[in-house]
């Protein structure tokens, strides 16, 4: 990946790519048989490796960061850096999960609860065909049990690891493991990718999506999980974009 794609932002990064340009990216990666381990940021995960360390190395030492929430859009043109297009983690996997059935590569599902992934394996599988899928297992497992499952993974072989478990275990996970499964050419997290996919949730209107309201959507569905990430974690993010604008202000001023 070119450095001058990798751009700074809030103790973090994202790389400045297209859909198309992030496609391209992990399709070398296959062809060329590397590892290439994907995440994406959004508000509430800016927020939350501010303090948590570990979770900003897990996520600063991936190879390609996409920008998933319309916020961090928002943000980055407000502190004048360069942005091209917001990559939403589930837009991405569908796409990845088309292109594997079209060339053939094989992936591997890893989350969500039992009657989730399962009903989501058969409606690949019905879309897709037998082959697509080398392996599943649901994302409720204790941390002994982790290694066993990465070493499952890495006799199965897939091209593609999709990890649908919430932050920040699942980049931690990846971060920890992915040296144990050196042979799956892309590993992401795709977050709660595995439910609106299979149908269990429903994800915002287009509309919605583009205001930069799909938080708002997903709120509504599940209120008395989400009040306290969204209005604590929004306000959170807001005080570092103006502290951060502020900083940039001074620095030019004082330059």
């Amino acid at each position: 990946m070119n450095s001058k794609d990798r751009i700074p932002f809030l103790n973090t990064y994202y790389h400045n790519l297209s859909m198309a340009e992030t496609l391209a990216a992990i399709q070398s990666a296959i062809i060329e048989r590397r590892q290439l381990h994907h995440t994406v940021i959004n508000a509430g995960k800016v927020v939350q490796l501010q303090k948590d360390l570990t979770l900003r190395t897990s996520v600063n030492d991936s190879d390609i960061i996409n920008i998933d929430g319309q916020a961090v859009i928002w943000a980055a043109k407000f502190l004048s850096k360069p942005v091209k297009a917001r990559v939403a983690g589930i837009d991405l996997m569908e796409q990845l999960v088309d292109m594997a059935a079209r060339h053939q590569y094989t992936i591997y599902l890893l989350g969500a609860k039992e009657e989730v992934i399962s009903r989501l394996v058969s409606i690949f599988e019905a879309r897709y065909g037998q082959k697509l899928i080398v392996g599943f297992r649901n994302g409720y497992f204790s941390q002994a049990e982790e290694i066993g499952i990465f070493k499952e993974i890495e006799e199965k072989k897939p091209n593609m690891l999709f990890i649908a478990i919430s932050t920040p275990k699942k980049e931690n996970l990846l971060y920890t493991y992915k040296n144990e499964i050196k042979s799956v050419n892309l590993i992401m997290g795709v977050g709660g990718s595995f439910d609106v996919l299979s149908g269990y949730t429903k994800r915002a209107p287009l509309w919605m999506q583009k205001i930069g309201m799909e938080w708002f959507f997903r709120f509504i569905q599940e209120p008395l999980r989400m009040w306290k990430r969204y209005l604590i974690g929004n306000v959170a993010f807001l005080y570092l974009l103006f502290k951060a604008k502020l900083m940039t202000n001074k620095t030019k001023t004082d330059a």
